[in-house]
């Protein structure tokens, strides 16, 4: 492997990369890409949706239940649908462009310290935040390592809530294996009755919750709610 010392830089606290800004704590978004999507206006037609889905797609890590907003405008794309910006889609277009605005810096995982994975579901999809509590300044902070989230499967509209649930624990800790394989984690959840799978009578879907109490060393905690500001 070789490097080239022109594209290399040494000794910076920060630095600006591929549209994002980079430290040894924290990974933001550039403030000029944020300016730059605030600029844009509603779209006219599937090429401006394709586009604009493009650029928010590259920042998702940093929003949260980004499949689930864009659920709308990616339906919008399909082949056979007409292009019509409805309420909901507008109401999408918004909210993802606001979205970035309130984006938060993404902390650097430290694999010595235990994670945290916020696991929730909804009608429209599964979501997951890791959050991590660091010292600094002397005062413990909690913030996120990283947003992971994804549209509900056709196949999947058939689960109840239980269901559900479960399935976004399989799918979290299987997304967020390199995080936290062989580490020590809690998973928050807002829903008891997947707490824990051993529990569950019924199988199908739910028994595929057993490899989160077979083969994770970590622990659950129930929350009976979640503010949508605590998911990161």
């Amino acid at each position: 492997m070789k490097i080239s010392l022109k594209k290399c830089h040494f000794g910076f606290k920060e630095l600006k990369a591929l549209g994002h800004v980079v430290s040894g704590l924290s990974l933001g978004i550039e403030k000029n890409k944020v300016a730059a999507v605030l600029l844009k206006s509603i779209p006219q037609n599937k090429k401006e949706i394709h586009s604009f889905l493009g650029f928010e797609g590259y920042y998702k890590q940093h929003i949260t239940d980004f499949a689930s907003i864009a659920r709308p405008l990616y339906k919008l794309c399909d082949k056979d649908t007409v292009f019509e910006m409805t309420v909901d889609r507008v109401k999408a277009f918004k909210s993802l462009r606001q979205a970035l605005t309130t984006a938060p810096l993404l902390l650097m995982p430290d694999l010595k310290l235990p994670f945290k994975p916020y696991i929730y579901a909804s009608g429209d999809g599964l979501g997951t935040t890791l959050h991590q509590v660091k010292i600094l300044n002397d005062i413990p902070v909690e913030g996120p390592i990283c947003l992971i989230s994804r549209k509900r499967k056709p196949t999947e509209a058939r689960y109840g809530a239980s269901q559900m649930e479960c399935l976004c624990h399989v799918w979290a800790l299987e997304k967020l294996n390199y995080f936290l394989k062989g580490c020590v984690f809690e998973v928050i959840t807002d829903c008891t009755t997947v707490k824990p799978p051993l529990n569950i009578k019924k199988l199908n879907i739910l028994s595929q919750g057993l490899l989160w109490k077979q083969e994770w060393p970590g622990t659950q905690e129930s929350r009976t709610q979640l503010e949508g500001s605590k998911r990161y």
